[in-house]
Order: structure tokens, then C-alpha cells, then sequence
């Protein structure tokens, strides 16, 4: 199952369970994870992005040994809410990975980027260590929105 709709998303995993957020770029995938209760996601870590096949083998393996029930994937809309080129590739991904055994929420990433490297800067981090975190973090505060929305559903 791949849906942009929570509810259907939350209905997929009655019981909850740990999600993992992904930020999907061109040259790397950005990854985060919640807790089983969905309170809070953390910065897990960036992935260079190299055949499709391999990194889908390498995500596969982490989403069992960490015990991922959902995926949460960042669609980049435009600032009006339609679609672009890397929104469509974003689907693709996210079908490409339905197979993994997991439901899968496409969540609005529109400021996720933006947000991750302000922070960044106001902490005074270097052009280095911002392009080592962004990814990661990024993907955090991907899930975090998705996980937030999802708990709101539920009150």
C-alpha cells in the first residue's frame, strides 16, 4: 500500500510500531526512525545512493533488523501542493519499496530541507558537517510531521 492519507495509513498498522522516514534525494537517502508509541524520531543515517537493487537490498535489511512496520517517504510538492519532477520520482520510489513488506505514507516534505539547514547554520556548523547531517535530519523532521499528524488522527 502506498497513500498520501494518514488514516488509511494509521488503519494499515493498527498496533503501531516503528517507522522509519526516508528523505529521498538524487545521491543519497536520508533515513530517521520513530519509536514503536510514536513520539519522537531520531536521525538514523544517510545512505549513498548507488543501483536501485542494492540499496533496496541494504534498506530491506535494515527495516528487519530494526523492526519497521511503516515507511514514511518525503514528497517534495511545490509551494502551491502539485506535483514536480522529483515528486513523481519520490512515488516511483515509494512503489518501488511497497514490496517490502510494509505500508507506505508520502508526506508533504515542502520546508523540510530548508528548516534542517537554517538550524544548522544558527548552530554554526560547518559546510562539512552540514552536508554529513542534513540528509539524516532531514528525513527526522519528515517523520516527526508524519508521526505527529498521525497521533493527532487518533485523539
Amino acid at each position: 500500500m502506498v497513500t498520501t492519507d494518514r488514516v488509511a495509513f494509521r488503519q494499515a498498522l493498527p498496533q503501531g510500531g516503528r517507522l522509519i522516514g526516508m528523505d529521498v534525494g538524487t545521491k543519497t537517502i536520508g533515513l530517521a526512525l520513530c519509536d514503536a508509541a510514536w513520539t519522537i524520531a531520531s536521525p538514523a543515517y544517510t545512505v549513498t545512493r548507488g543501483k536501485f537493487a542494492k540499496d533496496k537490498i541494504g534498506l530491506a535489511a535494515f527495516i528487519e533488523q530494526q523492526q519497521v512496520k511503516g515507511i514514511v517517504i518525503g514528497l517534495p510538492l511545490n509551494l502551491d501542493g502539485t506535483g514536480s519532477p522529483r515528486s513523481q520520482s519520490s512515488r516511483a520510489f515509494a512503489h518501488n519499496v511497497a514490496d517490502l513488506g510494509c505500508p507506505v505514507l508520502l508526506w508533504d516534505e515542502r520546508w523540510s530541507t530548508q528548516a534542517v539547514t537554517r538550524t544548522l547554520l544558527e548552530a554554526d556548523a560547518s559546510r562539512a558537517r552540514r552536508d554529513e547531517l542534513v540528509d539524516k535530519l532531514a528525513a527526522s523532521y519528515i517523520l516527526q510531521g508524519a508521526i505527529d499528524g498521525l497521533v493527532a488522527g487518533m485523539e
